[in-house]
């Protein structure tokens, strides 16, 4: 049995290794710096850090109280509630679209334009559907971080006169701080590889809300090859970036 499970286990790595072995060997060296030497991909990777950034702060922001709140509490229909924020992650990107766009479209757009906050196929609206997309990632990455402490730490800190919020400050989040640092990685390549939420609710437009997943999509549509491939290899080095941290903040790449 061990025999064959190795077989399967080389030959799936083997495979993974050729796929994107390809990204790397395909293209031409000169290729690449022309493609990164373009406004249009430079516009793309600027505006693909600064919209994932404030995704991510989103995420973390909204994910360690509703972790906490999982995590912690037991309360009548907490069951159906995690199902909800999960949603998102076992849903089709572009079905969740769909649902931002509708909600910021005729239910919501005409009170946000007179606000001047107009969501639908603008920068305001990538964020928007990237955080909703890898929010539900934070949040249950940070609720396993914080069901992993052991609550009397808690109490023990609350019997020497902390109050709620400084025995989270000063007990919880420290003890946590593997698995969020974790999940903030994880969260942020998630926002990082969206797209077809942000397609639906902020459309594809070049140079306006050009992420770099839409301009993989955009130069494959038109059959700019090296473009898509250097876009394509910029993505996958990043991924690979965060996995690695992931694994070094969490130990999870230290088991030989």
């Amino acid at each position: 049995m061990e025999r064959s499970f190795r077989l399967i286990f080389v030959l799936m790595t083997g495979f993974m290794a050729a796929v994107f072995g390809v990204l790397l060997l395909y293209g031409q060296p000169g290729q690449f710096r022309e493609v990164i030497a373009n406004p249009e991909f430079q516009f793309a990777a600027l505006f693909t850090l600064g919209t994932t950034v404030l995704a991510t702060v989103a995420a973390v922001l909204a994910a360690i109280p509703c972790g906490f709140v999982l995590a912690r509490h037991s309360f009548p229909g907490k069951a159906l509630l995690d199902t909800l924020l999960d949603l998102p992650i076992v849903l089709p990107p572009l079905v969740s679209g769909v649902a931002l766009l509708i909600l910021f479209g005729p239910v919501l757009g005409n009170g946000l334009s007179r606000l001047g906050q107009d969501v639908v196929f603008t920068a305001r609206g990538v964020v928007i559907a990237q955080w909703f997309i890898a929010t539900p990632f934070a949040i249950k990455t940070f609720s396993q971080a914080f069901a992993a402490i052991d609550p009397r730490y808690e109490k023990v800190a609350r019997t020497l006169g902390h109050t709620s919020w400084q025995t989270f400050y000063r007990v919880t989040l420290p003890m946590a701080r593997k698995g969020i640092l974790g999940g903030v990685a994880m969260t942020w390549a998630r926002t990082l590889g969206e797209f077809g939420a942000t397609a639906m609710l902020a459309g594809v437009t070049r140079m306006k809300t050009e992420t770099l997943s839409a301009a993989v999509y955009l130069s494959v549509s038109v059959g700019d090859l090296p473009f898509a491939l250097t876009t394509a290899t910029v993505l996958w080095l990043a991924a690979l970036t965060v996995l690695v941290i992931f694994r070094g903040v969490t130990g999870a790449g230290m088991r030989t």
